[in-house]
């Protein structure tokens, strides 16, 4: 005998109560808002990924595309003048592999949030990618090291913590269900939950 209520239950062939269909009133607007906002991290992610790649001419020029040579990682880590970690920054500027794994890291981020699926993957690699890159800013200090001010707006929570939060949000809400492939990726990785 079960002490939990019989409208408690999944019918058969329906989803658990802590997934609910996607055309149901329980959706509604909170997860259609939430697709939204995931497809707009998406592309925030995306976005930079083809600049770099292609040099389009807003952060990276094309003659600094990756495609033709450039490297997306020593414009902004080589020019990293404030924080603890600033020589390490500055060692692993323009590197072979630090170009690689930013390049990935903003292509697989961008896509996963686009598609709905692997958000959980997405918030973790996110999640670092936004931690180092607050660390290379570090918004803590008030002067550069050349004593030059840095106009930090908050010395603790800045843009890069909000991303870093926004991404765990939307995999613990499994925002990949509504206008995503979430449901079906969800499916496919069966128990191996961390991949969801």
């Amino acid at each position: 005998m079960s002490l939990k209520p019989e409208h408690d239950k999944p019918a058969a062939g329906r989803t658990p109560a802590h997934r609910p269909e996607p055309d149901s009133p329980r959706a509604g607007y909170g997860a259609r808002s939430l697709a939204v906002l995931r497809i707009a991290a998406g592309l925030l992610f995306l976005w930079p990924f083809a600049d770099k790649l292609f040099g389009l001419g807003y952060a990276t020029p094309a003659a600094g595309a990756w495609l033709r040579g450039g490297s997306p990682t020593n414009g902004f880590l080589s020019n990293v003048d404030v924080g603890p970690f600033a020589s390490m920054f500055h060692a692993w500027a323009g590197t072979w592999w630090a170009d690689w794994l930013f390049m990935l890291s903003l292509l697989g981020i961008g896509l996963a949030l686009v598609a709905g699926a692997g958000l959980r993957i997405a918030a973790v690699s996110g999640t670092v990618l936004m931690l180092l890159m607050w660390a290379a800013e570090w918004p803590l200090a008030r002067t550069t090291g050349a004593g030059a001010p840095t106009h930090s707006t908050n010395p603790i929570l800045d843009y890069h913590l909000v991303y870093a939060l926004v991404l765990i949000a939307l995999a613990a809400a499994c925002a990949g269900d509504t206008w995503g492939i979430g449901r079906r990726w969800a499916a496919f990785v069966g128990d191996r939950t961390w991949l969801r």
